[in-house]
C-alpha cells in the first residue's frame, strides 16, 4: 500500500482526482487529493508559490505519512517539486503529470512566452482565469469532460505563477517519474528532458492529451500504481 498525495494543476481543486482517486484505492493503494490555497472550495484566500508549497507540506504532516509519493500535474509540479526535496526521507518518489518542473530562481512562467498570461492576471485583480470550452480542444477530451473542467474550474492565484522557486538541490536527485501526455507534444521540454538523463528518473508514456485524470483516469491510476513500486 502507497500513500499519494495528489495535487492539480492550474485552475483546478481536489476534484479533479476523483475517478484516479478511485482507481487507486482499487488497487489497494491510500489516495489523498490536495486542493490548493485559493482554488476550488479555497478560493478567495491569496496565495504566492511559497503558499502552495507549504500546503503539500503541510497535508503530508497533518496525515502522518513517512513513504508518500507526490503527485504534481501541470503547474502543480512547481510546487510539489519544491515540497518533495523538504521531506527528507518521507520522500518515495515524485512523479510529474506532463508537469512543470521546479528550477531554483524561476517561476512558473519562466521560459515559455507567456506576456499574455502576465496581462490577464493584471486585468482580472490578480487572478488568471479558467479559459474557455476551445482552450481544451485535441486534448482527447469529450465534451463533458471540457464542461465539466470549464464549470467547476476557478480562477487561479496570480502570484503563485510569479513568484520564483526556491531549491537547495536538483531534482535530478530526487526518485521521479515523469508521466508525458503525447497529444500535447510527444517529447518533453529539454529542461525535462536532461533530467530524464539522470539515473533516479523515469519517464512513463500516456497517448492522451494534458489532461489525463479525466481523459484516461483508469490508466493514469495504473502508471502511479506501478511508479511505486
Amino acid at each position: 500500500m502507497t500513500d499519494f498525495v495528489l495535487v492539480a494543476g492550474a485552475w483546478l481543486g481536489a476534484w479533479a482526482w476523483d475517478e484516479v482517486a478511485a482507481g487507486l484505492r482499487a488497487a489497494g493503494d491510500e489516495a489523498h487529493p490536495l486542493t490548493l490555497t485559493g482554488l476550488a472550495e479555497k478560493q478567495g484566500s491569496e496565495a504566492g508559490l511559497q503558499t502552495h508549497v507549504q500546503d503539500v507540506v503541510d497535508e503530508v504532516e497533518r496525515l502522518g505519512l513517512a513513504d508518500v509519493v507526490l503527485v504534481g500535474h501541470s503547474y502543480a509540479g512547481v510546487p510539489v517539486g519544491q515540497a518533495a526535496e523538504r521531506l527528507g526521507d518521507r520522500l518515495r518518489r515524485v512523479v510529474y503529470v506532463d508537469a512543470n518542473v521546479p528550477s531554483d530562481g524561476a517561476s512558473f512562467l519562466s521560459g515559455w512566452p507567456s506576456d499574455h498570461v502576465r496581462r490577464s492576471i493584471a486585468e482580472h485583480d490578480g487572478l488568471w482565469p479558467t479559459p474557455g470550452a476551445e482552450e481544451f480542444a485535441g486534448q482527447g477530451l469529450t465534451d463533458e469532460q471540457i464542461a465539466r473542467i470549464v464549470s467547476d474550474g476557478t480562477p487561479h492565484p496570480g502570484a503563485s505563477l510569479t513568484e520564483p522557486a526556491r531549491l537547495t538541490r536538483s531534482p535530478a536527485e530526487l526518485p521521479t517519474t515523469y508521466v508525458k501526455c503525447l497529444l500535447d507534444g510527444p517529447e518533453p521540454s529539454d529542461e525535462v528532458a536532461a533530467l530524464l538523463k539522470s539515473e533516479p528518473w523515469r519517464r512513463a508514456d500516456l497517448d492522451t492529451g494534458h489532461w489525463p485524470m479525466f481523459s484516461q483516469p483508469r490508466e493514469l491510476a495504473r502508471i502511479l500504481h506501478e511508479s511505486a513500486v
